[in-house]
């Protein structure tokens, strides 16, 4: 992995401007990066590289190294939401992270400042400092749990 999950997201309001992005860092744009960047801009969750290829029309090999990159300028991140591969988000709207249903694999993004709250308590209870956004907050979603 390229990306520190501490560090700061670029914010890109646009494709294009994670494409001049892109390019201010040295990097060629592709046909298959400029859909890969179109992907995530358009998908309103977390998307699997898999789907993104699907999407794209392109090899599978192609659009890991292209997220990769993306992870590098720090344009996007990959976040594990339950049992499933890794997805990849537009690192801007990836603030408070995610909850996921280990049952059904349901997730739902989490309000950072929903979550302030819960990482101060964690801090207070064993000083570490928590995000939710690679790793999601795992439990059982209300359907589930209605169900058992």
């Amino acid at each position: 992995m390229t990306y520190s999950h501490c560090c700061e997201p670029v914010p890109v309001p646009s494709p294009t401007a994670a494409l001049v992005t892109l390019r201010s860092r040295g990097l060629r744009i592709s046909a298959t990066r400029r859909l890969i960047v179109d992907s995530l801009f358009a998908a309103e969750a977390p998307r699997s590289a898999e789907a993104i290829a699907r999407e794209a029309g392109a090899d599978l090999a192609s659009v890991y190294r292209n997220l990769d990159a993306l992870e590098a300028a720090r344009i996007a991140r990959h976040v594990h939401v339950g049992h499933a591969a890794g997805r990849y988000v537009l690192a801007a709207r990836l603030e408070g992270g995610y909850a996921a249903c280990e049952q059904c694999g349901r997730h739902v993004a989490l309000d950072e400042d929903g979550v302030a709250g819960l990482r101060a308590a964690v801090r207070e209870l064993c000083g570490f400092d928590c995000g939710f956004a690679h790793f999601p907050l795992v439990g059982v979603c209300a359907e589930c749990e209605a169900l058992q």
